[in-house]
């Protein structure tokens, strides 16, 4: 059996090396074809008029003056997208012409001593922002907000819990059914995604990873790259939990395959590796994303998804089945005859897609924004939505939501 690694090895790096010698003669980037790559270039601007609600600061500006640590964790979604927004040429001044309306509230900007966002008070002050935009606008009580949309990039977005079981248990915030949901989390047929919810990627500080590129034409001389956990001793002793057991099913088969440069380590030249590899896995943890799925995009990396029923980010616009490889939870034993058995023009074609400016550009939150990125990704996802249908605004006296469902603890004054 090693001896039939040995060879394999050999054969991958005689093509790596075969690639990058060849790199100069072939296409290095690849328009994707069809109504995909229009979307994806779309221009939001004209298409949709936003009015940004002026909210206390105690909401926004100085939670996070109170943690700054906030702008760089993988939830700051929530504060970029509201500077940008604040200058966009979609905000509107005035509410009577807006198509949609936005809530700036930092939910996730509550963090431990190390980092970890605590989502147990978001409940709380969602319902309070809400209760004030009801009282000193119209707006609200037109559609009790099917025409606001809100960012609520928490793990499992608006249920505000970090465990799924509790997640679920919790369901989303009553107040917030009606509302456009804006967030990271996406999984098939979950209490914790609505219909008609935006997914989008978490955030990955774009200037930090521009600092780490290296020559395009490097080799990419890793075939399968990771770094992470496999176990999360801590919350799952028993390991059968975490991931529901596919990272532990990861590194199980895998530790000692030569193919597989796989740790939980995280060493200084971590972007720089990821790109020198082919495969980057892309495993879920306690929830079915992660940045590494930014991280491979832009870094050109093919992104393996492990993570059953997961919807990824602008999923209408980006052709994931193009670009990354997907492996069902129950297949991670047959990780590696399944990536060595693709064909060397499949690899190539990804790759081309994935070097296309475009496709990266759209994974990325900027400072400043750029056409096509991120924000405007969201911006082209809420104008595909318009107009709104009929239902959206209730007759005069109707109500639809509930404001006393819910775990009592939500009901504590924020």
């Amino acid at each position: 059996m090693r001896a039939c690694w040995r060879a394999i090895v050999a054969v991958f790096f005689a093509g790596a090396l075969l690639w990058s010698c060849g790199a100069e003669q072939r296409p290095r980037t690849e328009r994707i074809s069809g109504s995909a790559g229009d979307v994806l270039e779309d221009d939001p601007v004209g298409r949709l008029k936003v009015f940004v609600y002026e909210l206390p600061s105690k909401y926004n500006k100085k939670i996070l003056q109170k943690d700054p640590r906030c702008l760089n964790h993988m939830f700051a979604a929530e504060i970029y997208m509201h500077r940008f927004l604040l200058s966009s040429p979609v905000r509107t001044l005035n509410p009577e012409e807006a198509d949609w309306f936005y809530t700036p509230i930092y939910t996730t900007c509550d963090l431990t001593p190390t980092g970890l966002p605590l989502p147990f008070k978001s409940p709380r002050m969602m319902r309070s922002a809400i209760q004030l935009i009801s009282t000193t606008w119209p707006y609200w009580n037109r559609t009790e907000g099917a025409d606001h949309f809100f960012v609520v990039p928490h793990d499992f977005g608006a249920c505000f819990h970090y465990q799924e079981e509790k997640a679920i248990e919790r369901g989303i915030l009553p107040l917030l059914q009606r509302a456009t949901l804006v967030q990271t989390f996406g999984q098939r047929n979950h209490v914790c995604l609505n219909e008609g919810s935006i997914t989008i990627p978490p955030y990955a500080p774009p200037q930090k990873m521009q600092t780490h590129q290296i020559p395009v034409d490097t080799p990419r001389s890793i075939f399968v790259y990771f770094r992470g956990l496999f176990y999360d001793v801590n919350n799952d002793p028993e390991g059968g939990y975490y991931a529901r057991g596919a990272r532990a099913a990861v590194w199980e088969n895998f530790k000692n395959n030569p193919l597989f440069d796989i740790s939980t380590d995280h060493p200084t030249t971590y972007y720089e590796d990821m790109q020198r590899a082919i495969f980057c896995l892309c495993p879920l943890g306690w929830a079915p994303w992660s940045p590494r799925l930014v991280e491979a995009v832009v870094f050109g990396c093919i992104p393996v998804i492990i993570a059953d029923d997961i919807v990824l980010p602008f999923a209408d616009a980006i052709p994931w089945e193009e670009i990354g490889v997907f492996i069902d939870e129950k297949d991670v034993p047959n990780l590696d005859t399944i990536l060595v058995s693709i064909p060397p023009d499949v690899i190539l074609r990804k790759q081309r897609l994935l070097a296309n400016p475009t496709m990266k550009r759209s994974m990325l939150f900027p400072q400043p924004a750029q056409p096509g990125d991120a924000f405007h990704q969201i911006l082209n996802g809420l104008a595909r939505k318009l107009p709104h249908s009929r239902n959206v605004f209730l007759k005069p006296g109707e109500k639809m939501l509930n404001w006393t469902a819910g775990p009592v603890g939500d009901m504590k004054p924020w």
